[in-house]
C-alpha cells in the first residue's frame, strides 16, 4: 500500500516558543491544531485530554516546561531554576497514573540544572532535551512496530482498545505501530475498534486515525468483544500501556482488563505494546500504581449530554491493572518479553 498518512500529534510550533498538538477533544468532527503557550495552556490542555497517550504526554509536558518557563530566561538563573521546578511540579500533578510524564519531565528539569552559564542557557538545554525527548519517541515507536510486526501475519484481524495510535505518540504510535508497518509491507490487516466508554477513545481517535492512514478498521462497542471473539473473529489483541509495573502488570484505559481476561477465556494471543520508559521500576506490583479517578460527569453527561440521572453516583478510573499472567507478551522498544517479566532497566 501507499504510505499511510500519520497524522503529528505534538511538536514545536515555529521557534520552539509554543507546543503545537491536535486537539483530540474535537475529533472525529474537526481537526483543529492549537498553540500551547503558557504553563495555564499545558496543564489545562493535557488534564482534559485535549493531548493524550502516555507517550505524548510526556513529550507536551517536556515541551511545555520550556514554554511555561521561557519569559523568565532574561533574569537570574536561581530563580529560573526554581521556576523550572515549580512549573514541573504542577505540570506532573495533571495525569498522576502515565509514568511517561514524570520520566520526561524529570529529564528536561535535569538537562536545565545541568546546564552552565546563565538562564538563557539553561532554557535552550530546556528545549533541546524535550525535542531529544521526542526525536526518541518517534524512532521508539518505530522499535516497536519492527519488534511487534512478526506477530501481525498478512490477513491478522487485530482487536485494539482506547488510542495506542500516532495520536497518543510523537511518532506511528505503539499498539497500532506493528499495523502499520504490517501495511506498509502490504500484508492486509482487519482492526476492531472498542469504543473505548466513557470518552470513546477508540471510535473518535483510533478509528479517525487508521481510516486517515487507509487502513481497514470497524468500531465496535466495549461490550461486543466477548462475542467478537466467540465468533472466532479476532486473532490477536493488541493494546498500550501507560505504566508497567516491575513485575509485568500493566494499567492502561479502563477496559483493558476485561479485554485480556476474555481473551485468556477464547485462547487468544494479548499482547501489550509500550516504550520502555513506561516500565517503573519502582512500581513492583499493579497494586501500588495509583489509579486516575476522572470528573463524573464524563459518565453523567457524556459530551455534554445527559446520560444519567443528574444526582446519580460515578465512580469513573482511568485506568485498570491488567495481571501479568494474563499477557502473552509486552512489547517494547528494545524485544518482545515474554513471561515471567523480567526487564533490563535503563532508567
Amino acid at each position: 500500500m501507499s504510505t499511510p498518512e500519520i497524522v503529528h500529534a505534538v511538536r514545536w510550533a515555529d521557534g520552539r516558543e509554543a507546543v503545537r498538538i491536535v486537539d483530540q477533544r474535537l475529533l472525529p468532527e474537526r481537526f483543529v491544531e492549537r498553540e500551547l503557550q503558557t504553563l495555564d495552556d499545558v496543564c489545562e490542555a493535557i488534564t482534559t485530554l485535549a493531548v493524550r497517550g502516555a507517550p505524548a504526554i510526556g513529550i507536551a509536558g517536556a515541551m511545555g516546561l520550556a514554554v511555561a518557563v521561557q519569559r523568565e530566561a532574561s533574569g537570574d538563573r536561581a530563580r529560573f531554576d526554581a521556576c523550572v521546578s515549580d512549573a514541573a511540579a504542577r505540570i506532573r500533578e495533571t495525569r498522576p497514573t502515565a509514568v511517561n510524564l514524570p520520566w520526561a519531565l524529570a529529564r528536561a528539569v535535569d538537562a536545565a540544572r545541568r546546564a552552565p552559564g546563565d538562564a538563557a542557557a539553561a532554557l535552550e538545554a530546556l528545549r533541546d532535551e524535550a525535542t531529544r525527548i521526542l526525536e526518541e519517541d518517534r524512532a521508539m515507536c518505530r522499535r516497536i512496530g519492527e519488534c511487534g510486526l512478526p506477530l501481525v501475519p498478512d490477513g491478522a484481524r487485530v482487536l485494539t482498545h482506547c488510542n495506542a495510535g500516532a495520536l497518543a505518540t510523537g511518532g506511528i504510535g505503539t499498539a497500532l505501530a506493528p499495523v502499520y508497518l504490517a501495511a506498509l509491507e502490504g500484508r492486509r490487516v482487519q482492526v476492531w475498534a472498542d469504543e473505548t466508554r466513557p470518552l470513546l477513545q477508540g471510535s473518535r481517535l483510533t478509528a479517525w486515525e487508521l481510516a486517515r492512514a487507509g487502513i481497514p478498521v470497524t468500531v465496535i462497542a466495549d461490550a461486543m468483544a466477548a462475542a467478537l471473539m466467540r465468533t472466532r473473529q479476532v486473532d490477536l489483541v493488541l493494546v498500550g500501556a501507560d505504566r508497567i509495573a516491575a513485575n509485568g502488570d500493566v494499567a492502561n484505559k479502563i477496559g483493558t482488563y476485561a479485554l485480556a481476561v476474555l481473551a485468556r477465556h477464547h485462547g487468544i494471543p494479548f499482547y501489550v505494546a509500550a516504550p520502555s520508559s513506561t516500565i517503573d521500576a519502582a512500581t513492583p506490583t499493579g497494586d501500588a500504581i495509583e489509579i486516575e479517578q476522572r470528573d463524573g460527569d464524563e459518565i453523567r453527561r457524556g459530551f455534554g449530554r445527559p446520560t444519567a440521572p443528574a444526582d446519580a453516583a460515578v465512580w469513573n478510573p482511568a485506568f485498570d491493572v491488567t495481571p501479568a499472567a494474563l499477557i502473552t507478551g509486552i512489547i517494547t522498544d528494545v524485544a518482545l518479553h515474554r513471561p515471567p517479566f523480567e526487564f533490563p532497566m535503563s532508567r
